[in-house]
This record gives structure tokens, C-alpha cells and sequence, in this order.
């Protein structure tokens, strides 16, 4: 038994067995895997040391921005980027804080309303639905920054999308922030405010029914929320609050550009041809509330600055501009899809200009 045991021992049994494998690994002889086991090392920790995130980008930038302050600096003290910059940080610092009251109001209908009090809101009928959800939109202290995420919020709650569309058509316009603001900047027109509220009621109640008409539900995408299974409420609050806010703030700043890019090309003295003729004037004031993107809480200030032009010119002007401008195209793209936007903003457009117009040939 002895002298068995000591043949089975020696190495030459030891090559085909694969437990002795580990230990012919520091040897020189089985160069393939050392080869695999080195190539797989360098792989892993180059992709490890390169790994692309936020504090590296930032880094980077930053790092340019101080290499290239000189052309930077020439560059901002042109008269064009200095225009430039003073629309876009207008256009963000207006919106912004209404764009953060709607965030939270999206985010507090998403958690804490139950799903079954828009059930008992609205009537399950959309045609009687619609104009109830527009004359909902009066309550809202904000402009259309807001109205877009909490409109989101409410389709993502059930309510029916021709009832919310009327919300956020009319929530910008009717509210009584905006309405005090045209009635402070038109004291001697105060029929400019009951314009104002039937023309912007009405085109949002009429492009509600359309949408029960003629809305298709493929042509509305909305982001889907995370469920925040075993979360608290607050939890689950604040996660829906930093969704929408990198959402709906990076559309803000895209649309913002654009307007600022415009606004600073666009030639001023256009603008007095354009007043002479009154059909051509609707159409100037309407596509130029659509370029500048004014908050509403301040179009109408804007509006009473443009003595040259008619009063109807001027409602063109105040109902347009929160329904549709370039910020609110990109939020809308950003919100419900980009092939919900490219139908709904030119219907929206010439609706507005249409409904300004029959408003203003009764009212003013």
C-alpha cells in the first residue's frame, strides 16, 4: 500500500489532471492563458480609468472655458451677443420660477391625488369635459412653463387628453396673475381683458373637441415615471420633482436659445411697415409672439409697448404667445412627443390668430 501511493505523487500524473492547473500558473510553461488573463486586466481597467461622467465633462469644459476666456471675452462684447444674452436670461429667468411651480404641482398631483379624484372631477363625457378642464385652468397662479408639466401629469393620472389639452391652453392665459397684468398694462382699454379671457377660453375648449374628433392616442407619448415601489411619499415627491425639472429644463434653455437667436437677428424696423396694413399686422404681432416667447405674465406689457399697431393686432399677440412659442414647442416636444407637437402646435397657431380675430371683432 505504501509503495502505491508514492508513483501516484510524483508530476508526471499531474499534467492531465485539472486540479494541479492552478498550480502550473506561475510557471513559464502555459503561456496562452497568462496571454487571456492579461488581455482581459488592461481591457477592464482602461475602461474603469475612462469612464465618462458628469464631474469629467465639467472638468473638461471648464478647462476650455479658461483656455479660451480671450475669444470667449471678444466674443461676448459683439453688440449682436451681447442682445443675445439679454433675451435668453430674460426668457429663463421669467419662466424658470413658474417652471419649478409647475414641477411641484406636477409632482404632487402624480403622488399624493388619488387616481379616482380626476374620476370624479370631470365628467366621463370629453365634450363636457373640455370645457370644465379650461375653466380649471384660471386657477393656476402660473404661465405656460407650469401649465406643460402639470398637464402631463394629468394624462399620466387618467384624465382624458382633450380635457387636459384645454387646461393647457388655458391655464396661462386665464389665470388672475395674467389677467391683472393686462389690466395694469391696458388702463384705458380694460375690454382687452374680457378679450383676452373669452378668445384664449374659447380656442382652448375648440382645440380640446378637435382632439376628441380627430386625436389619435399614438400621437401622444408621455415619459413614464419610475413607480417608486417601496418609497415613502416624499421619496417618491422629490424623484418626480428632479425628473421633470432636467426634463422640462433642458427644453426650457433649447427653446430660450432659439428666441434669444432670433429676437437678435430680427430687424425692429420691420415692425412699423408691418402696422399699416391690418391683416398683415395680426399675422407680424402673432408670429412675433411665437419668436420672443414672453412669459405671460408679461406679454401683455410688451403688447401695449406696440402703440403702432391696432388693438385686435395687439390680442393677436396676447392669445398666441402662450399657447404656442418656441419654448413652448420644445416642452411640448420634450413632454408629449415630438409628433404630438409638430400636429399640435400649427393647429394651435392658426386657431389662436382665428379666434383673436372673432374675439376682436365683437369685443373691441
Amino acid at each position: 500500500m505504501a509503495i502505491t501511493t508514492e508513483p501516484a505523487a510524483p508530476t508526471t500524473e499531474t499534467p492531465p489532471d485539472p486540479s494541479t492547473e492552478p498550480e502550473t500558473r506561475p510557471g513559464t510553461k502555459p503561456p496562452a492563458p497568462a496571454k487571456e488573463s492579461q488581455g482581459a486586466d488592461p481591457a477592464k481597467a482602461a475602461k474603469d480609468g475612462w469612464q465618462l461622467n458628469s464631474p469629467l465633462v465639467l472638468t473638461m469644459v471648464l478647462l476650455l472655458v479658461v483656455l479660451a476666456q480671450g475669444p470667449i471675452r471678444q466674443a461676448l462684447s459683439a453688440p449682436v451677443m451681447q442682445s443675445w444674452m439679454t433675451v435668453f436670461v430674460a426668457v429663463v429667468v421669467q419662466a424658470l420660477p413658474f417652471l419649478v411651480l409647475g414641477v411641484l404641482l406636477s409632482a404632487g398631483i402624480a403622488v399624493f391625488v388619488p387616481a379616482t379624484f380626476f374620476a370624479r372631477a370631470l365628467p366621463d363625457n370629453p365634450v363636457l369635459a373640455v370645457p370644465i378642464a379650461g375653466m380649471a385652468g384660471a386657477i393656476l397662479p402660473g404661465c405656460e412653463c407650469a401649465s406643460v408639466p402639470v398637464a402631463g401629469a394629468l394624462v399620466r393620472r387618467g384624465v382624458t387628453p382633450a380635457a387636459a389639452i384645454a387646461f393647457l391652453l388655458s391655464a396661462p392665459a386665464i389665470n388672475p396673475i395674467v389677467l391683472t397684468a393686462t389690466a395694469v398694462a391696458f388702463p384705458r382699454n380694460p375690454e382687452m381683458v374680457l378679450a383676452r379671457f373669452v378668445g384664449s377660453l374659447l380656442v382652448a375648449c375648440v382645440m380640446g373637441w378637435l382632439w376628441t374628433r380627430l386625436g389619435r392616442t399614438d400621437w401622444l407619448r408621455l415619459p413614464a415615471h419610475e413607480p417608486h415601489e417601496g418609497e415613502t411619499k416624499g421619496a417618491a415627491f422629490w424623484g418626480s420633482v428632479r425628473h421633470d425639472v432636467m426634463q422640462a429644463g433642458g427644453f426650457l434653455v433649447l427653446g430660450a436659445m432659439s428666441a434669444a437667436t432670433l429676437k437678435a437677428v430680427a430687424p425692429a424696423s420691420r415692425l412699423r411697415t408691418a402696422a399699416d396694413n391690418p391683416v398683415v399686422a395680426i399675422l407680424a404681432l402673432s408670429i412675433l409672439a411665437v419668436l420672443l416667447s414672453i412669459c405671460s405674465e408679461a406679454d401683455a406689457f410688451v403688447a401695449a409697448s406696440l402703440t403702432q399697431f391696432s388693438l385686435t393686432a395687439k390680442l393677436a399677440f396676447l392669445v398666441v404667445g402662450p399657447m404656442i412659442d418656441l419654448k413652448l414647442f420644445a416642452m411640448q416636444a420634450g413632454t408629449f412627443g415630438r409628433g404630438f407637437a409638430l400636429r399640435f402646435a400649427p393647429a394651435t397657431f392658426v386657431l389662436a390668430i382665428t379666434g383673436a380675430v372673432v374675439t376682436g371683432a365683437v369685443l373691441l
